[in-house]
């Protein structure tokens, strides 16, 4: 039930948006278990006023008999929201004053999105028979449209995402405690934008969307894409709900934000490969199995410079370097539009430590964590990493230990041994009321810094508040300094990025303080310091040696020596 009784009175010319913008609120809101009733004009006309023509007379009387049973919900303490043109101001203000004089909430969601675009979008050709005189009496033709003089809410869809504009609305029965807050549902901390995407299409209309791709044009995506997709569909990537298109493409390359400035630092893209695809169309993204992945309402059809992507994102051009590698294997045409996703990733072998970011987020709801950190990681976790995570957790609430678990290099350590390590670790050597073991379908970029900014945002998604950043974070070969990803957060004010960075120096074990120390805390010198490179490691392992209890866990070395065995 909803906290207040509420009418959402949506206005504006025909095609404009008002019922996509209204089944997006819906969704939404019963997903915070507040179920509402949408009075669509067109519906009504067939099933309250049918035989009412289009003359003013008619269209008051049509509007009075919305406003009567949205009425009666509201009073009831039910939320309704409508979505006919109600093109004239007085009977508008009628219906307000009915809403309103039973103690009611009216909002009025003024959708103004220009004539011309309206045009455009109008699929059953009603506005160009209108003008061709067909219809009569055609709102915004030859019957005036009169706009609000004082909305609560305006939208303009042709410059806003469908969430972005059902965003506007949502905040706004938030804030008249209409209903839930997303802070009271998703924990202490909005995601990146506000709003949580949601892009997985509905479980009962997958098989009738699946039969309608199995006609479109066909994107093939990698690996990458292929994991991208999933992000994107559960809102692990908020705010974006498709790959980017070129403004906020260029904008992500050139300053590291999206296009209306928020930050974000590494593009999310889908190359076009072979397929041909115009903008205002369709296309269907499969795997290279040809298995249906996603649809993709193509908004952008644009090529990309490679090297100045490499230069400004990876910070070189360098072909050895595996991100720059990975984008100059693929097409430097690409496509941009929102998604909706129909297959999801497949979860195995990590079924029972996946988790989107609204599981996330209710695990730490139900475990009372108001402060949860984060540990990003793509290796096992040997005695310095835990060093970190305890020392953030004597801080925090909860710590979330979230290994990626997408693409990695080739000589990096396979998924499976890793969650081994963890589970090892956990269970010997953490308190587990404390800690939860997630994991991030995503690939690594191998971006460094920016990659940094991009992890974080993505922790905040999934609900974090807290993010670990150590030395050469997401770093890879020589192209990083050892800093860079610490100092990257500078660049930005602490607010816009949201989630806070815990940043560590270098950890080891100190021979001579007998415990785990860093640069900071330690007075060693560097001989009495122990710490492995990856090559001795896999030396050592590769031998059949344990690894020193300095450096890394018994239970820790037990799982690597075995993987390495086979």
């Amino acid at each position: 039930m909803a906290k207040r009784g509420f009418v959402v009175w949506f206005t504006g010319l025909p095609c404009s948006g008002k019922s996509t913008i209204a089944e997006a609120l819906e969704v939404e809101l019963e997903r915070r278990g507040v179920r509402i009733e949408i009075l669509d004009g067109d519906v009504v006309r067939t099933n309250l006023s049918k035989g009412l023509g289009f003359s003013k007379e008619d269209r008051d009387i049509n509007i009075r008999r919305i406003a009567f049973v949205a009425n009666l919900i509201a009073r009831n303490g039910g939320g309704a929201v409508t979505a006919a043109i109600s093109p004239y101001r007085a009977i508008r203000a009628e219906a307000r004053a009915l809403v309103e004089g039973d103690g009611s909430e009216f909002i009025e969601v003024y959708v103004a999105t220009p004539a011309e675009v309206c045009e455009k979008r109008d699929v059953k050709g009603m506005w160009a028979k209108a003008r061709a005189g067909e219809i009569k009496e055609f709102t915004g033709v030859d019957d005036p449209y009169e706009p609000p003089d004082r909305p609560e809410v305006v939208c303009h869809t042709q410059a806003e995402t469908v969430d972005e504009s059902m965003g506007k609305v949502l905040r706004e029965l938030e804030a008249r405690g209409c209903v839930p807050s997303e802070e009271g549902l998703l924990g202490p901390i909005a995601p990146h934008g506000g709003f949580l995407v949601d892009r997985l299409a509905p479980a009962d209309q997958v098989e009738a969307l699946l039969a309608e791709a199995a006609g479109l044009p066909r994107i093939v995506a990698n690996p990458v894409i292929a994991r991208d997709i999933e992000m994107i569909g559960v809102g692990a990537f908020s705010p974006l709900t498709g790959f980017m298109g070129e403004a906020d493409y260029q904008a992500v390359v050139e300053t590291g934000r999206l296009a209306k400035g928020l930050p974000w630092t590494v593009p999310i893209t889908c190359d076009l490969g072979q397929a041909k695809v115009e903008t205002g169309g369709k296309a269907a993204i499969v795997d290279d199995a040809g298995n249906i992945l996603a649809t993709i309402d193509v908004t952008d059809v644009f090529r990309r410079d490679a090297q100045r992507e490499a230069a400004q994102v990876y910070r070189t051009t360098d072909a050895a370097h595996p991100g720059v590698a990975r984008i100059y294997a693929e097409s430097n045409t690409l496509v941009g539009g929102s998604i909706t996703v129909l297959r999801r990733c497949d979860r195995s072998p990590f079924e029972a430590n996946w988790a989107d970011p609204r599981e996330t987020r209710a695990t730490f709801r139900e475990r009372g964590w108001k402060r949860i950190v984060a540990f990003q990681t793509r290796n096992p976790i040997h005695r310095a990493h835990e060093y970190l995570q305890k020392c953030a957790l004597e801080m925090c609430d909860g710590l979330m230990i979230h290994p990626i678990v997408g693409d990695t290099k080739s000589d990096d350590i396979p998924a499976e041994v890793r969650m081994d390590c963890y589970e090892a670790l956990i269970d010997n050597y953490f308190p587990r009321d404390r800690v939860l073991l997630r994991v991030l379908p995503t690939a690594m970029r191998y971006a460094g810094p920016k990659e940094a900014i991009f992890h974080a945002i993505m922790r905040k998604n999934y609900g974090c508040t807290h993010f670990i950043v150590g030395r050469d974070h997401a770093g890879v070969g020589n192209y990083y300094g050892t800093f860079d990803a610490h100092l990257i957060f500078e660049e930005y004010d602490p607010q816009e990025i949201g989630i806070t960075p815990l940043f560590f120096d270098h950890a080891f074990y100190c021979l001579r303080t007998k415990g785990m120390a860093s640069q900071k805390t330690s007075p060693s010198s560097t001989e009495e310091r122990v710490f492995l490179s990856g090559t001795k490691v896999r030396e050592l392992l590769s031998a059949g040696e344990d690894l020193p209890e300095e450096f890394t866990r018994p239970e820790v070395s037990a799982v690597l020596k075995r993987a390495y065995s086979k």
